[in-house]
């Protein structure tokens, strides 16, 4: 058998060297990673002129995010009409920026208040 060391500093350098060993290996494989990833972006070649690069780039169409707005609120308007409402006035049409929960405790705090009186 051999010798087993009980020198607590030779202990804590040899765990050290190990732990940093390790360390240093992980940061190589991320950068082999980054070396090899598929979805990195590329570098522009110099031969490439910038105004070529700007008229490739396509540009957002506001009226068409205007017009579909548009198709929401008729969506709506004829949904609120085919459920029964069709007297009723809309008066705003607007996204809920809650999440399911809160406004499930809304509705019961609105249910138990009613309860009471």
């Amino acid at each position: 058998m051999g010798s087993v060391t009980t020198n607590p500093i030779l202990i804590a350098l040899i765990n050290m060297t190990v732990v940093f060993a390790v360390l240093y290996g992980l940061s190589l494989v991320v950068r082999l990673i980054q070396v090899i990833d598929p979805t990195h972006k590329k570098k522009i070649d110099q031969s490439e002129s910038p105004e070529s690069l700007n008229t490739a780039i396509p540009v957002a169409d506001t009226t068409s995010q205007e017009e579909d707005y548009d198709e929401m609120i008729i969506l709506f308007t004829a949904a609120i009409a085919a459920y029964g409402y069709s007297g009723a006035k809309i008066v705003a049409i607007r996204p809920v920026g809650v999440t399911n929960w809160s406004q499930t405790a809304r509705m019961e705090g609105v249910h138990m208040r009613n309860g009471m009186f």
